[in-house]
């Protein structure tokens, strides 16, 4: 069901014709679930799946000082980046808390694209627009202008690598190259959200339906589904993916995410929430990410509250029940001292204690 006010994704008619399920997700109409959760999340960890992510923020920043402006702006260190390169990165408050997680593109020496959650894609562009003030650097929302659909799975170099001119193979995890794709010119980068190799396609929206079809059409004989905001989620929860709003949000820094890595204290000059997160780097986090296996019957969910013996440790920010490994599942945040795997906690469920063991992230990895 929808209000009225959520914007169609580009590829719409092609979901409703497949019989998805519409939602509205980041005030976007999704689809999300096709033939059901179960089978689409099997088909990403056995052969492959596909996902419309057109609804994400693409914002380039181009100039002379494209590289610098974006180390101010972001916890990261972006000129570090080789052209072609990407990586993980955050944008946060002066309090350190996190606004957005992103991944940061280098597409040539003075140009960037930062790919920004759906729900928060006006927020980071309006802070980059505000952090780059004073550099020689635009911002270019491209947002509306770009779809983006992505292939996950073992099968995605195989199936895909006929469709471009491109050699899929040699672009790394986490890199970035400008090629065509079915005829249609495109950015392929070698990213995701599911725990699986697999790559996201980047291509002008009036282009949009054409990429669908083309990698729907060629992936079926390998066994790919389309895969819907649902599968996407127990996806990306067994790969101990954080999202925002569950794990991540204004709260929250990224110490207390267990994403202390992506903060790069050490690189010289100033950037945004860095007083405040060498204070959290320095003191420690007063709440810890834990990763939670329930030991009893029931499925722990957004909220639950989480407890130590009698003393409410922490909250339950996202759970469900696990296709590959069949068993409760669930990430939460807890006090420092409860969150060593093999601690054993309890999850409250409708009024009953469940016990649940910490065990370390991620629930899942795919197989090398």
């Amino acid at each position: 069901m929808t209000n009225g006010t959520a914007v169609p994704t580009p590829l719409l008619d092609r979901h409703t014709a497949l019989g998805a399920k519409i939602v509205e997700f980041a005030g976007w109409l999704m689809p999300i679930q096709y033939s059901g959760i179960l089978d689409e999340h099997r088909a990403v960890r056995s052969a492959a799946g596909l996902f419309d992510l057109s609804h994400m923020g693409e914002l380039v920043v181009e100039g002379p000082d494209a590289a610098v402006g974006l180390a101010a702006a972001l916890v990261t260190d972006p000129p570090t980046l080789a052209v072609g390169r990407a990586h993980y990165s955050m944008i946060c408050a002066p309090d350190g808390g996190i606004l957005d997680d992103l991944i940061v593109y280098r597409l040539a020496d003075d140009r960037f694209m930062v790919v920004a959650n759906a729900s928060n894609a006006r927020v980071v562009s309006d802070a980059l627009a505000e952090r780059l003030a004073g550099h020689r650097a635009v911002l270019d929302d491209r947002s509306l202008a770009t779809a983006l659909c992505a292939v996950q799975g073992p099968r995605s170099l195989e199936l895909m690598g006929p469709l471009t001119d491109l050699e899929l193979g040699a672009i790394r995890y986490y890199g970035i190259a400008e090629g065509t794709v079915a005829g249609i010119p495109a950015m392929v980068a070698r990213t995701g959200y599911t725990g699986e190799d697999g790559f996201e396609v980047f291509v002008d929206v009036a282009r949009a339906g054409e990429l669908w079809d083309a990698l729907l059409d060629a992936g079926r004989p390998y066994g790919m589904l389309p895969v819907g905001l649902g599968a996407r989620d127990t996806l990306r929860l067994e790969a101990g993916m954080p999202l925002y709003g569950n794990e991540l949000d204004r709260s929250t820094n990224p110490f207390e995410a267990g994403l202390g890595r992506v903060v790069k204290l050490a690189r010289p000059g100033d950037f945004v929430g860095r007083a405040a997160l060498e204070k959290v780097a320095r003191d420690g986090p007063s709440k810890r990410l834990a990763g939670l296996v329930l030991r009893e019957r029931g499925i722990a969910r957004h909220g639950y509250p989480v407890q130590a013996g009698e003393r409410q440790t922490g909250t339950v920010t996202s759970g469900t029940m696990t296709p590959t490994r069949n068993e409760a599942i669930a990430m939460a945040y807890v006090a420092p001292g409860d969150a060593e795997p093999g601690t054993m906690l309890s999850v409250e469920i409708r009024g009953a204690r469940v016990a649940a063991e910490v065990v370390p992230l991620p629930f899942y990895r795919r197989p090398t």
